[in-house]
């Protein structure tokens, strides 16, 4: 059928210009482009083989908890308590004699692995879970320690493991972000740069939540019409709906579609997200499960997004008051580990109760570790904390497809320095993306002219706490 000039343009032309503007309205998280409805599961998945897990939940305890008060029993401190250790390394902070810890450690389960009584709930849950306590970083400052543990490079800017993930395995709910960071009171150190995507399409960004907030209103701006009710906004969207196809009969105009779409897609987020984030809706004895405080009330929200569909889900502990106890650690890291003790022990009992434990990795560390020395003031005499530690620190891992009961690797008899089986954290993430169902040295993006991967040139899977 021969076409006029004005429909000629109409079809070739400015449907030219309209791919482009689709993909600004998905930038803008008005349509979804390609980059962005990768990120709402549309994408085929790019696993090399079938992972066990099939969903992350990664608790970050932000400013490196000590691995000799909490999951790396060291009793050689108490035999040299008050005295120098026979071998030391160098420090960011002047530190001085053996600083035993003020915590009692005791055997749990039938692994008999020992773990502080300040995570005693988590302590009843070691037979499920792999601790690695040979891990180690680069360097003793948070800044670049953070960005090695979230994004693989201590320097350069490099998508985040999260947006890696989600690249990689897409999201199962096309109305919820497929990566989301729950972070109460405001950014940490580093901001969102912890969750960037880097280099990949913005759409793998992590969406952070301010799990300050109680009322779904405030944890998601504008998600609840002041003006109207959820049936009057349908019956808006519906008349709007019917005028556009009335405009769109006598066209043929791509943008008219991606509007028209973008209006459903936010309506569908709107009442994906409130069903999501309403506890409310949970059973008390969940609730109660859980227990009281924002940490526990954001560890319940992860489950009910990872319940549906979100793929990864990362929860900070300690943004604000971060577990950076270069002195008082006695009473800051036993404050620190009541918040989180009984939520982590509440999800892993929740998981299991829900036949989600076997397909969910769960994570659960810091950027490093602590000393086993105490540290010093300016002068000289103890804080009664310790210093940060990059050369020995703990990491454990639970769930979808990790041997639990078990201990990877040690540290020296004073809790200093990995000496058995060290673990990078590259070692770590390829661990993670094996899990998942990806080899990490083929789980690349082209950039730049090279292709990249999480784990740069480096990184072994840890096979021994692999089912």
């Amino acid at each position: 059928m021969p076409y006029d000039r004005r429909t000629f343009l109409q079809r070739s032309g400015m449907g030219l210009g309209a791919l482009g503007l689709a993909g600004m309205l998905g930038e803008a998280g008005l349509a979804p482009s390609a980059a962005s409805a990768a990120s709402f599961g549309s994408q085929p998945t790019r696993q090399h083989y079938p992972g066990k897990a099939k969903r992350v939940i990664h608790f970050f305890l932000n400013g490196g908890p000590s691995q000799v008060d909490t999951f790396d029993h060291k009793p050689m401190l108490a035999k040299y308590a008050g005295q120098p250790i026979p071998e030391t390394l160098a420090t960011e902070r002047k530190t001085g004699a053996a600083f035993p810890s003020p915590f009692k450690f005791r055997p749990y389960g039938q692994s008999g692995i020992e773990v502080s009584d300040i995570f005693s709930r988590i302590g009843e849950h070691v037979d499920d879970i792999a601790v690695i306590n040979s891990m180690f970083a680069h360097l003793p400052n948070h800044e670049p320690s953070l960005m090695l543990m979230n994004c693989g490079d201590s320097v350069q800017p490099r998508p985040s493991v999260g947006s890696w993930v989600l690249y990689g395995m897409g999201s199962e709910n096309q109305n919820l972000p497929g990566f989301i960071a729950l972070c109460p009171g405001g950014y940490p150190i580093k901001d969102a740069e912890n969750w960037q995507a880097g280099f990949l399409p913005g759409a793998y960004q992590g969406t952070y939540i301010d799990t300050q907030f109680e009322e779904v209103e405030r944890l998601i701006a504008n998600i609840r019409s002041p003006h109207a009710t959820t049936a009057m906004q349908r019956r808006q969207l519906d008349l709007l709906g019917q005028l556009n196809a009335e405009h769109r009969a006598s066209r043929s105009d791509p943008r008219l579609d991606a509007r028209i779409e973008s209006f459903e897609l936010a309506f569908r987020m709107q009442m994906a997200a409130t069903d999501a984030f309403d506890l409310d809706r949970e059973p008390q004895h969940i609730r109660e499960l859980y227990g009281d405080g924002v940490n526990a009330r954001q560890t319940l929200i992860a489950r009910r997004l990872l319940e549906r569909g979100v793929r990864y889900v990362q929860l900070w502990h300690g943004a604000g008051q971060p577990w950076d106890h270069h002195s008082g650690l006695e009473g800051g890291h036993r404050d620190l580990a009541r918040q989180i003790d009984q939520p982590v022990a509440a999800l892993l009992t929740d998981l299991k109760q829900r036949g989600m434990f076997d397909d969910t990795l769960v994570i659960f560390g810091g950027e490093f570790g602590r000393t086993p020395t105490v540290e010093l003031g300016a002068d000289g005499n103890s804080l009664l904390g310790r210093d940060h530690n990059q050369y020995g620190f703990t990491v454990w891992l639970a769930g979808g497809g990790v041997r639990g009961g078990t201990v990877h690797g040690a540290t020296d008899d004073f809790g200093f320095k990995a000496v058995d089986q060290p673990t990078s954290v590259h070692d770590l993430h390829a661990t993670i993306l094996h899990l998942l169902g990806f080899d990490h040295e083929r789980l690349t993006f082209r950039y730049a002219g090279r292709d990249f991967r999480l784990t740069d040139v480096q990184g072994q899977v840890i096979g021994n706490i692999v089912a």
